[in-house]
């Protein structure tokens, strides 16, 4: 995790504060990999800027019985099966 200071040196930071913001962010975002946080400095005040590592989403369908992300490892009779279903759709 890379740590780094908007204005100024990080090594102005003492590390137990340092450490502090670490685990805070950690804490809050306990389910989630974080890539860079950037610290801050307003007088008395400290804004942290908490960059989250972005998990790329994979879209999972259920098609004629079965759970796929994509169409690419079917057959030609599954893949004619999935061009013929009947799509429905809302209409208000």
């Amino acid at each position: 995790m890379k740590v780094s200071l908007k204005e100024g040196n990080i090594s102005d930071i003492p590390r137990e504060e340092i450490q502090g913001y670490i685990d805070y962010a950690r804490k809050k975002y306990p389910d989630e990999i974080i890539d860079e946080i950037i610290i801050k400095l307003d007088g008395e005040f400290v804004d942290l800027e908490i960059h989250k590592h972005s998990i790329p989403f994979a879209r999972i369908r259920r098609i004629t019985g079965y759970l796929v992300g994509t169409l690419e490892r079917f057959n030609n009779g599954k893949r004619a099966e999935e061009h013929d279903r009947v799509k429905h759709s809302i209409t208000e």
